[in-house]
């Protein structure tokens, strides 16, 4: 037994100090046969250029190189991926043998290296753009790739146009870099790569968790790499940020995978893993990644899973001022082409009115007329069914409108930063003054209280309404999301639902609000262009319509809209 004992104590000893050596410490992940050229297994071709002509990142140079596999057929779309810092990982070693056994499809990969603007002499420094280029929050490097550098790659190799055959990867600022890729443009990047990620306050990167939590979830499958020894320095804990970063993607319901080491800020573990790495990220391709699957955000009280957002008509100058009657049908202008359209609710669209006069807001009243901030005559008019037009009131700069079930009116001047109020009799007074570019304008459910959007700031304001149509309280009380590197949320026209939430149109998505005035969700903009306002229409009120550039969208969903129009309603108490 005593023998038995000292052998066994003996050899967990000595295994032991074996894993505590040199050889097994930390931080030592000796690379496998995956990363390692293999007999037999067909070699594919690395070419070196540069890149010196860029317009987003002026006057920068960087070598950039480009490998294609033995496998590769013109004749047929290869995948893309696009590595930040050069070539790393052995990534065309491991694309040779990942390939030939088919783990992953026929892969051109796209390794490039940060910008450099040169100096002028020997005795400067160059400026290095890699924080710049990498660490920024938005959509400069996307653009930069899909604008500049890749086009010149795809010029002389055929390679898919569908994000779903796109990846990108990166190593510490190089991996956030590969992140907003593909945040920002998911319809171009849907598999990222992500090793000892730089989610931390260098430039914004810290905030990535909060807005993954918030926003509706994208169609990207990501695999996280880090160690508990990475940096822990002025920007933040590296290791503490990527567990950040993985419980708010599995909050969300993303496709997410990860491999937790005990290494430093480097990338011997990421290189030994990278061909597991890669079999996940391209497992059962090619079939496409969806997005938010058991996803606990509160924005799914509101969304439908599989509903996303559907073109109902096209073709205007700029849509603005989108207003539901009693009926739920929609009206909206197209301001330089001074009309009012209309959407039945079997989503026919018509001219409602010719000549509007620049109309902008539009706001139904209880008399069932159409309300409209004229502001080509500076003035406030209505619109009856036949769109027979009548003044309101003259000698108003205006933007967006609201009128209660008494059929008192409020409206914006955004020029002169004004809130103006307009009685029963037709008397116009101004109630508010101060805010910086005062917009949309909107009643909660109650109408006991006023919300004015400041597109310039980041809020949204709050006023309680006196008996006399006074304002009084005011606060800068709805908390808004602004796009990196800006404290302008682009907040414009609003909507409330029966539990009391806001609903803003903003730069960065249609962004919900509870009553307690916090950021819930962060609805994703159907295309790229100016979000301009939102109204919850159609029959049961439970369509989101936004006007947003040239085109108007919808989406159903699970929240009900409120017309000011009619009794106000109590909706339930908040979450405090």
């Amino acid at each position: 037994m005593r023998a038995s004992f000292m052998r066994a104590f003996l050899f967990f000893s000595f295994l032991a100090l074996c894993l505590t050596s040199p050889a097994f410490g930390a931080d030592d992940y000796p690379p496998g046969p995956d990363s390692k050229p293999q007999d037999g297994v067909p070699k594919g071709e690395v070419t070196k250029y540069t890149f010196a002509h860029s317009k987003i990142f002026p006057g920068t140079v960087r070598d950039y190189w480009v490998y294609v596999p033995k496998q590769y057929d013109a004749a047929n779309p290869a995948c893309l991926m696009v590595f930040q810092d050069g070539i790393q990982y052995q990534a065309p070693v491991v694309f040779d043998n990942l390939i030939a056994k088919k783990e992953m499809p026929v892969t051109i990969g796209v390794f490039i290296m940060h910008g450099r603007v040169l100096a002028d002499s020997t005795n400067a420094l160059d400026r290095f753009n890699r924080s710049y280029e990498y660490d920024g929050l938005g959509d400069n490097y996307v653009r930069f790739l899909m604008d500049e550098l890749l086009p010149a790659v795809t010029k002389k190799y055929n390679i898919s146009t569908n994000g779903n055959d796109h990846a990108i990867a990166g190593a510490s600022s190089g991996a956030i870099c590969a992140f907003t890729a593909a945040w920002e443009r998911p319809q171009q990047f849907s598999r990222v790569f992500s090793s000892i990620g730089t989610y931390v306050g260098l430039r914004g990167g810290n905030e990535y968790p909060t807005l993954i939590r918030k926003t509706e979830p994208k169609p990207i499958r990501i695999f996280l790499q880090d160690g508990s020894n990475d940096l822990n320095i002025y920007g933040g804990n590296w290791h503490l940020a990527n567990l950040e970063m993985l419980s708010a993607l599995e909050f969300s319901g993303y496709e997410v995978n990860h491999i937790w080491g005990d290494g430093s800020h480097n990338g011997k573990h990421a290189t030994a893993i990278f061909p597991d790495a890669m079999r996940w990220l391209w497992k059962d391709y090619p079939a496409a990644i969806t997005a938010g699957k058991d996803s606990k955000q509160p924005l799914m009280d509101i969304l439908i899973p599989g509903e996303q957002w559907q073109l109902i008509c096209s073709g205007y100058k700029f849509t603005e001022g989108p207003a539901a009657n009693i009926k739920g049908e929609v009206f909206f202008t197209d301001i330089p082409n001074n009309r009012i359209h209309k959407i039945g609710l079997d989503g026919k669209v018509s001219v409602f009115a010719e000549n509007t006069f620049a109309a902008n807001g539009l706001m139904f009243g209880p008399d069932g007329k159409l309300y409209a901030c004229q502001n080509g005559k500076k003035r406030i008019v209505s619109y009856d069914e036949n769109a027979k037009e009548t003044v309101i009131a003259e000698d108003a700069d205006s933007n967006d409108i609201a009128v209660n079930s008494k059929g008192e009116i409020y409206f914006t001047d955004p020029p002169h930063h004004k809130v103006w109020f307009i009685n029963s009799k037709g008397e116009k007074r101004v109630v508010d003054e101060g805010i910086t570019k005062p917009n949309g304008v909107r009643f909660t459910p109650d109408q006991s209280l006023l919300l004015v959007a400041d597109t310039d700031g980041e809020f949204v304001y709050s006023f309680h309404i006196q008996s006399d149509g006074s304002l009084v309280d005011k606060q800068k009380y709805f908390y808004l999301h602004t796009p990196n590197g800006t404290s302008q949320s682009g907040a414009d026209g609003m909507t409330v639902d029966t539990q009391g939430r806001l609903y803003v149109a903003t730069e960065m998505g249609v962004q919900v609000c509870d009553q307690a005035g916090r950021v819930n969700g962060i609805i994703s903009k159907p295309q790229r262009a100016w979000l301009s306002n939102v109204v919850l229409g159609g029959s049961n009120f439970d369509d989101l319509y936004v006007t947003c550039g040239d085109k108007v969208y919808k989406r159903k969903t699970k929240a009900k809209g409120v017309l000011s129009s009619q009794t106000p309603i109590k909706p339930p108490t908040p979450h405090l």
